[in-house]
């Protein structure tokens, strides 16, 4: 990797053609074929609350073909935000979306939309679903996640109460229109510090099965300022979730909203959204993970890059690309990893006694815990993926890296 040239656009990773992308959502499989939806403000490179959601098709979860957009701003929505899609037994789409209006895009609706032709292209919007509850105090109300349950359907929508509380509000359906609330599937304190902090809301709230487990994961907001995934493994019965104990998933500045898919073979994945890639002298912002496939190990949800993701690099070195993207087995029991750019910007991880301490210019932090004998690292131009055993880290900078390991 030695070499290689400047270039600000990774490779592996999805990236919006212009302007600003952040969430994905609604991530489905469809005749074989992945459909992903995305927070899109065209023709701007900030975040604005008239969100779009943007959508692109693949068949390996890497290439990703740009179609158009799938919803936009008006027909009483100011800004359409994030969601989920769900598909019924007799194959019939529907999506649920974050409606806000502008000033107070604090607390959203959750409103339907319906595809009107077979590749998803073009969408028609339907009712509001569901409001936010009378009986909450709450100062946000977004995100919905919804998923079957037996033969009905439930929906979980981040909420932020006014006392300080995070919590994801429950609600259930027999045909995924008619809705009624059934109270706080879960929810935690921000002055709850130990073992992991998860903020005033939840946003993007997920809840998924592996191997006889249940899994909530959630990405911590608190004060206007974005933080951390956190998750907890627990048991989901009677539209409860009780945790038998919360992590976090994520480390560095970029990991934050993942969303939650099975792949075309039924497992678990995740796909993130990475926050300080691009930038406005780019003409786009923003980027997605490559898919993280997800497992239960030691008690940890852990992610490893999905199998999608070595049949990519392959065929990319195979055009003999200089600076192509590289997968590397990096042993933290034997060897520091640097990862440097041509801006002069170094990151070096380092096993410890406690965990792997990141160190650079701009962060100094430790992700706890064994981080495995074979750690995968991505490195796409200027991004940089790290799947640990207790926890992922990423990070981005303004030029391609280059990484290498000393004893």
């Amino acid at each position: 990797m030695d070499g290689a040239p400047t270039r600000t656009r990774p490779a592996a990773h999805f990236t919006a053609q212009s302007g600003w992308i952040n969430d994905p959502h609604g991530i489905s499989v469809v005749d074989g074929r992945y459909h992903l939806f995305f927070q899109h403000v065209p023709g701007r490179t900030a975040w604005a609350p008239g969100c779009h959601w943007g959508h692109a098709v693949s068949d390996d979860l890497i290439t990703w073909e740009h179609r158009p957009i799938a919803l936009a701003p008006g027909d009483g929505d100011d800004g359409v935000w994030s969601g989920s899609v769900t598909i019924d037994d007799a194959g019939e789409a529907l999506a649920f979306y974050t409606s806000v209006s502008v000033p107070d895009f604090g607390i959203g609706r959750v409103r339907v939309a319906r595809p009107t032709d077979p590749g998803w292209d073009h969408w028609e919007k339907g009712d509001v679903v569901v409001d936010l509850p009378t009986e909450l105090d709450a100062v946000a109300f977004r995100d919905p996640f919804v998923f079957r349950d037996g033969s009905g359907w439930r929906m979980l929508v981040g909420t932020a109460l006014r006392d300080g509380t995070a919590a994801a509000a429950a609600f259930s359906s027999p045909d995924r229109l008619r809705w009624s609330y059934d109270g706080l599937a879960a929810q935690r304190s921000r002055s709850v510090t130990d073992p992991v902090w998860t903020g005033t809301l939840w946003e993007c709230p997920q809840l998924f099965e592996i191997d006889g487990s249940h899994v909530l994961i959630t990405s911590v907001w608190d004060a206007d300022v974005l933080h951390h995934v956190a998750y907890a493994i627990g048991r989901y019965e009677h539209n409860r979730f009780t945790p038998h104990r919360w992590h976090r998933l994520t480390y560095g500045d970029s990991y934050y909203a993942p969303s939650f898919f099975r792949d075309r073979d039924g497992q678990p994945c995740l796909i993130f959204w990475m926050r300080g890639v691009g930038g406005p002298a780019q003409g786009w912002v923003g980027a997605h993970s490559v898919p993280h496939q997800l497992s239960l190990e030691g008690g940890h949800l852990v992610t490893r890059p999905h199998p999608s993701l070595t049949a990519r690099l392959t065929a990319l070195n195979e055009t003999a690309q200089t600076g192509s993207p590289a997968l590397l087995d990096w042993d933290p029991s034997a060897t520091t990893l640097s990862a440097s750019s041509g801006g002069g910007t170094t990151t070096v991880l380092r096993r410890t006694a406690t965990g792997t301490e990141v160190a650079s210019d701009d962060q100094s932090l430790t992700i706890p815990g064994d981080p495995g004998r074979h750690v995968p690292v991505l490195v796409d131009g200027p991004v940089l993926e790290v799947f640990l055993r207790t926890g992922c880290f990423a990070t981005s900078t303004d030029s391609d890296l280059t990484v290498s390991t000393t004893a």
